[in-house]
């Protein structure tokens, strides 16, 4: 197969082509569901497929990469070659997509001369070496070479971000000298200034937005009347973030009017096709006055929902492309079984505080530092300090916060801060001798704008009754590896693990409800599913069936701020968002 830019279309050996795309996230969906997504990419009418790459979960540390399991993007490439699609990579190096710090790895902002997305010669070089791992197992997969891919980005959105133009041609640049000889793209907002600031010569602009089709092309058709028109992200739907009154949604028929008006003037990527999953801790989070941590589902209103089950708004989309391009898809195949495998009862707790040293070693500090300065890029971090003399509503205080902490008195909770309070303080009453903690937790690094180099845990100084306060140690949480905490019976104070078991005749598709718990994340076979919230909107956490064991499975719920009935969760087979 070739594929080409002929002035204003795109050619696949040499005819016009409409490329009409979906967004999947590899990363984002566990591997056995891939065959699955990519055979309704095909029943909708897609021939194309879209990816974004994310360089924190395969750089997870500094020069140790990980394309394993859900990882493992070369596979995903050749299975949807096998489907028969065509395939966009969105490499980034940032990505945005609701997603952890963008895509870019915590580690990076442990550089005291960082400055991500321009030419900083310490982000650069950081880039690079990534960048050469992950081209050099794309190389083999472009169209050039036999494989699917057709396009690569240039970075992504950076119109709304920053005007380092030299930045941009250095990207460019770097694609070609490592072989990458596919049409290269940017994308970016429709106004004048992101596409001055965002688009470069040699890459190919393209859109992203979810409504008008005309007036957000308009600037776009006079810089540009010569090219090939194509929204890269036609938006078909909205992310949540905690405390959101509802899940957000948009209707079937008016998004299926911008894909008909789309495809009459291009080509289309609909982002998303299927949202997936914020397994763990790798949800993102937006700051602009208020910082609003995402939630873990990636539901996105999407075509096909969390669990990849088809909707309205597939069948909608299905019947205008069939109609634009005269051509009658595959049949739809039948959504994946779903099954509610009831109530299971958490009989052992594992108190959090009494066992700090289990989880992790403390290290002295004279004032509390950022999460990431004890090597530390997720979960929670712990600062105890012995005080030495009694106080009385002393004011506790922090010069900076990211983003949640509860602050206990001898394991006593006495108060809680989040970033978004009026004030970051809380009221100690103590006596000399008391052990005062600090459990922060870190919501997820923000993904877009110029707050995004916010660190977590307590990057500034800790005032006591207005003044510093020293000596602490600090106990970095990854909340990686559970198996040295020691469970007795459920009446342990939280924060604290509750765990239980249950057994599976057959595992399917379920959704794990938490009513019972307040704040926290579920840990199944060692997985992490995510965090839980009682704010809403998600109210159940998406368990794939391929993270049950026909059996006996294992179910840790942490909870950190305290139970609201008896320690269970429910199994139920159908979402709550």
């Amino acid at each position: 197969m070739t594929f080409s830019i002929e002035k204003n279309q795109f050619c696949v050996d040499g005819k016009p082509i409409k490329l009409i795309s979906g967004a999947v996230h590899y990363f984002r969906n566990l591997p056995d569901t891939w065959d699955d997504i990519f055979r309704k990419l095909r029943a909708v009418g897609c021939n194309c497929v879209e990816t974004y790459c994310a360089w924190n979960m395969h750089e997870p540390r500094p020069g140790e990469f990980d394309f394993s399991d859900r990882l493992d993007i070369v596979r995903f490439v050749k299975k949807a070659q096998k489907a028969g699609l065509m395939v966009i990579v969105r490499p980034g190096p940032y990505i945005c997509a609701e997603w952890d710090f963008g895509g870019l790895p915590w580690w990076i902002q442990c550089e005291d001369d960082m400055e991500i997305r321009c030419m900083n010669p310490t982000y650069i070089r950081y880039f690079d070496r990534y960048l050469d791992v992950l081209l050099g197992k794309l190389r083999p997969l472009l169209c050039t070479n036999g494989g699917p891919i057709i396009m690569m980005q240039c970075e992504n959105e950076y119109g709304y971000y920053g005007d380092d133009r030299e930045y941009l041609a250095h990207l460019r640049d770097g694609y070609r000298r490592r072989g990458i000889d596919v049409p290269l793209f940017t994308s970016d907002g429709g106004s004048a200034s992101a596409l001055a600031d965002g688009t470069v010569e040699g890459c190919l602009p393209t859109l992203n937005f979810g409504s008008r089709v005309k007036e957000n092309f308009a600037e776009h058709d006079c810089r540009f009347p010569d090219v090939p028109k194509m929204c890269m992200e036609m938006w078909d739907g909205w992310f949540d973030a905690w405390g959101d009154e509802a899940h957000h949604t948009t209707d079937a028929k008016t998004y299926a009017g911008v894909v008909r008006d789309m495809l009459r003037k291009g080509s289309m990527n609909m982002y998303m096709f299927i949202g997936g999953t914020n397994f763990g801790f790798t949800a993102g989070a937006n700051h602009d006055k208020k910082f609003t941590p995402d939630v873990t589902s990636y539901d996105y209103d999407a075509l096909l929902s969390e669990c990849g089950d088809t909707t309205e708004k597939y069948f909608a989309v299905r019947d205008v492309i069939t109609e634009i391009t005269g051509h009658t898809p595959p049949d739809v195949p039948a959504n994946r079984p779903k099954k509610a495998f009831g109530t299971v009862k958490l009989s052992q707790a594992a108190a959090l505080l009494p066992q700090l040293n289990a989880l992790s070693k403390p290290i002295h500090s004279e004032v509390p530092r950022a999460m990431e300065e004890y090597g530390i890029g997720y979960g929670y971090i712990a600062y105890r300090t012995r005080l030495s003399r009694d106080y009385h509503e002393a004011s506790l205080s922090f010069e900076s916060l990211g983003d949640r902490a509860n602050v206990f008195v001898n394991d006593r909770l006495i108060g809680k801060v989040y970033v978004n309070d009026e004030t970051l303080s809380v009221n100690v009453t103590a006596q000399a001798g008391d052990i005062l903690t600090v459990l922060v937790e870190n919501m997820g690094r923000t993904n877009f704008g110029p707050k995004m180099m916010r660190k977590k845990g307590l990057p500034g100084r800790v005032l006591l009754g207005g003044k510093i306060h020293f000596s602490w140690e600090v106990t970095p949480l990854p909340m990686t590896d559970l198996t040295a905490l020691r469970y007795g019976d459920a009446s342990a104070k939280t924060p604290a693990f509750f765990r239980g078991t249950f057994s599976v005749d057959t595992p399917a598709d379920t959704f794990l409800r938490t009513d019972n718990f307040t704040k926290g994340f579920a840990v199944l076979n060692g997985f992490n599913l995510g965090r839980f919230w009682e704010i809403g909107p998600q109210k159940a956490l998406y368990v794939p069936a391929s993270l049950l064991k026909k059996g006996e499975n294992e179910l840790v719920i942490f909870e950190s701020d305290g139970l609201k009935g008896e320690p269970e969760v429910t199994f139920v087979d159908q979402p709550s968002l």
